[in-house]
């Protein structure tokens, strides 16, 4: 008796390290996707943009997570909530001075907003709007 219930602990023991693991390994590639589809997303905007196409034509809840396109002096031109306001005030400093350090490459920028870490890919069109996506650490 005593060997078929170490056997019973033994099982239970593995399974519930392989749950963990298995959580872990795809809570790790999750993120990776993520970021891998936000750059995606984020390319495709700043190609169409260089590419001659308007920015707003472009709509913020077409992606998961959201876009939103700014230009350098802070008005955001397109945005699910704050289209046509400016982010260069002290109320969005933080997000601000991220946010312009977009470049023609595109870079990754972290900033704390709402008590939230947040992370966001931003690139630079040719004709200088700074376009991104993130999310939520």
């Amino acid at each position: 008796m005593l060997t078929k219930e170490k056997g019973t602990i033994m099982k239970k023991a593995l399974t519930i390290c392989l749950a963990m693991v298995i959580g872990i390994w795809l809570s790790t590639g999750a993120m990776a996707a993520d970021e891998s589809a936000i750059k995606g997303n984020v390319d495709g905007i700043v190609s169409g943009i260089d590419g001659g196409k308007a920015p707003t034509e472009y709509k913020p809840g077409d992606y998961d997570p959201y876009v939103f396109i700014m230009e350098k002096n802070g008005t955001m031109v397109v945005h699910p909530t704050k289209e046509g306001q400016s982010l260069n005030t002290d109320e969005f400093k933080p997000v601000y001075d991220a946010l312009v350090q977009s470049t023609s490459d595109g870079i990754w920028v972290e900033y704390q907003w709402g008590g939230a870490d947040k992370k966001t890919y931003v690139r630079t069109t040719a004709g200088g709007l700074i376009v991104g996506s993130g999310y939520t650490k």
